[in-house]
């Protein structure tokens, strides 16, 4: 499956439970771990636990076998591992804490003097 027919399997997922605020951020050049990240929020543990489930099941669906998935059992936030695609999905109060989306997008500016300064 190319990697953009995987993000948009994901988005599918995430929509048909409902998902709010779900953000795509290519990381493709700042990491090798994987591609793109997909962040979303659930309004609660049960929603939370609901959309980790659809993203894993829409991707077993389309034979794309999870690397791994992690948080399902709490629902405060979950992870599912697609390997070109990271899903997280949290409670808006948790993403709220680890903006991750701040740790990802650091425009590249910023990337490139820290990296000279190292």
């Amino acid at each position: 499956m190319q990697i953009e027919q995987l993000k948009l399997l994901v988005i599918d997922a995430l929509e048909d439970i409902k998902a709010e605020d779900i953000q795509v951020l290519d990381v493709r050049e700042m990491t090798d771990i994987t591609d793109f990240m997909i962040i979303a929020s659930g309004k609660s543990s049960r929603q939370v636990k609901a959309l980790a489930n659809s993203v894993i099941q829409a991707a077993k669906a389309a034979d794309v076998m999870p690397l791994g998935s992690e948080g399902e059992g709490i629902g405060e936030w979950a992870l599912v591992d697609l390997v070109d695609v990271i899903v997280h999905i949290m409670l808006p109060d948790v993403r709220e804490e680890y903006s991750l989306e701040k740790l990802w997008s650091v425009p590249a500016a910023k990337r490139e003097a820290s990296d000279s300064a190292s």
